[in-house]
């Protein structure tokens, strides 16, 4: 594929090693030993500017510029609450923008993975190469290559001075114990391997690897190998028999409510398959993409593009009962983050499903495939990074908690400890309603417990963030006159908040303390 049109741009090649030390520098003074917090968005932004100052976009290479600008704004999201989805959508940006110039006008998503994933391999070696091939560059003119010459000229002094002085150290006792009594500082190793992994990577944003050449889109066997003409029908109408009744049992149990078979409860039938359920549906989705290629004569049958559209809908209404019997459980068994992602990960699934049909009925192209899954699952990671799933877990547990009030399991006070600052809020929210005085107590000693820890991060600026600012505030002004650290009883406790009774000494301890008293005396 041609490159990018693009002009040579005037700059210097001494500013980038100084940009990636400093950005090394930077890196340990926020990150090293600090809580990570603020500081992650602040670090992005200097990637962002060295960038723009060690490596600015060509002029006519809008491509670049909007990424860099969209690595912009996901870290300014970073400052809000650091996420991982966020983070990899900013390295995603960030080096689409550094390898904008050496990739074709309109790539699709499968070239680009592979260019940035290019770029992470080909990373730790990029300061080795430069420095070999910047080590054969000779000066074109005598008033070049100042710095090889001061190395030159400093070499052997300080060789040779090393040298004389450890001789004089051996026969002189005085120099010895000078230089014993020196004390030098001791070097980090992690330290050290965190700031040159640092310099390595904004080296490569800096000055990245050229790919070559990049492999086009898979499109696939035109039809399984082993599978006669006819067959792909056959199995579609056996896959079709088969989805049916694993839906329609679904509707009468499980939308409908109909009374189960003698033996088989509700919570036994909803709360079973729902991964199983998704990963069928994934097979569904592998068999067209493999066996119904667009263009092949199969695909252009109107029998067999009816039969997949009625076996992708099937597959989609399967995800679908598979997310209900999700909720189920969630209904018994409370909420969690895990159980959340894995609801949205199942409406991936649909969305996936319903892009491969559209792509056989619409001969699109396996690119085309890719990159409207791409688009759809970079929707999600964004979605997930500003949202927090533990607060919107906690949210959910405290409002239908039984204790509260509502339908749902009993309130899971150790998870609730677990998700920390996430359920900051709901607990002072839960705290304000009506509640036993022991579970009044128990909450109060996890929503201070949550505070505490919350207020020891925003203390340090390194970890402030701009969402636990504001939960600080939401808790307090849930808790007027009191503060957010109202102190429970004290006392140990467990996971639950149970204060922890100490345990009874045993009897034969108990009888060693009384037996003085009671002996006879002697003599």
């Amino acid at each position: 594929m041609p490159a990018f049109p693009r002009r040579r741009l005037k700059g210097s090649f001494a500013r980038k090693p100084v940009l990636a030390v400093g950005l090394a520098i930077l890196a340990d003074l926020l990150f090293w030993g600090r809580p990570a917090g603020a500081s992650l968005g602040l670090f992005a932004l200097a990637l962002c500017a060295a960038s723009w100052v060690g490596r600015p976009a060509p002029p006519g290479d809008r491509r670049a510029r909007w990424a860099l600008a969209a690595a912009a704004i996901l870290a300014l999201t970073q400052i809000e609450q650091p996420s991982l989805a966020g983070m990899a959508l900013f390295g995603a940006a960030a080096g689409i923008a550094a390898l904008s110039g050496r990739a074709g006008p309109r790539e699709d998503v499968w070239r680009w993975l592979q260019r940035l994933a290019a770029l992470v391999v080909c990373a730790p070696a990029g300061p080795v190469l430069d420095g070999l091939r910047l080590a054969r560059r000779r000066p074109r003119r005598p008033s070049q290559g100042g710095a090889w010459r001061l190395a030159q000229t400093l070499l052997w002094p300080l060789a040779g001075g090393a040298v004389f002085l450890g001789l004089f150290a051996l026969a002189n006792p005085v120099i010895a114990q000078a230089m014993a009594q020196l004390r030098l500082p001791r070097p980090e190793i992690g330290r050290i391997m965190f700031l040159l992994l640092t310099a390595v990577a904004a080296w490569a944003l800096l000055r990245p690897r050229r790919l070559r050449r990049t492999l086009a889109p898979p499109e696939g066997p035109a039809g399984l190998p082993g599978v006669a003409a006819g067959s792909a029908a056959l199995s579609l109408v056996v896959f079709n028999l088969l989805f049916a009744v694993q839906n329609g049992l679904d509707i009468a149990f499980l939308w409908s409510g109909a009374p189960l078979p003698a033996g088989v409860t509700l919570a036994d039938y909803a709360h079973r398959g729902a991964y199983p359920l998704v990963a069928t549906a994934l097979l569904a989705g592998l068999f067209v993409l493999t066996a119904l290629r667009p263009g092949s004569d199969d695909a252009g049958r109107p029998l067999i593009r009816g039969l997949v559209s009625l076996w992708v809908a099937q597959n989609v209404f399967l995800t679908a009962s598979a997310a209900l019997r999700t909720l189920d459980y969630v209904g018994a068994y409370s909420l969690t983050r895990l159980r959340l992602a894995a609801l949205i990960w199942m409406g991936l699934v649909a969305v996936g499903l319903v892009l491969i049909c559209w792509r056989l009925l619409r001969g699109k192209s396996a690119g085309w495939l890719i990159d409207a899954n791409a688009l759809a699952a970079a929707a999600v990671l964004a979605a997930v990074g500003l949202v927090d799933l533990g607060a919107v877990s906690a949210a959910w547990n405290v409002r239908h908690a039984r204790e509260a009030g509502g339908a749902g399991a009993a309130l899971d006070i150790c998870y609730l400890r677990v998700l920390g600052a996430s359920a900051l809020v709901p607990l002072a929210e839960l705290e304000q309603r009506p509640l036993d005085p022991e579970l009044r107590d128990r909450v109060a000693w996890a929503r201070t417990a949550a505070a505490r820890d919350l207020e020891a991060r925003q203390a340090d600026w390194r970890g402030w963030t701009w969402r636990g600012a504001r939960r600080l505030a939401a808790a307090a002004r849930l808790s007027p006159g009191r503060g957010v650290l109202a102190t429970p009883a004290p006392g140990p406790r467990d996971c639950d908040g149970f204060l922890q009774r100490p345990p009874a000494p045993p009897p034969a301890e108990a009888d060693r303390a009384v037996a003085p008293l009671t002996a006879a005396p002697q003599g």
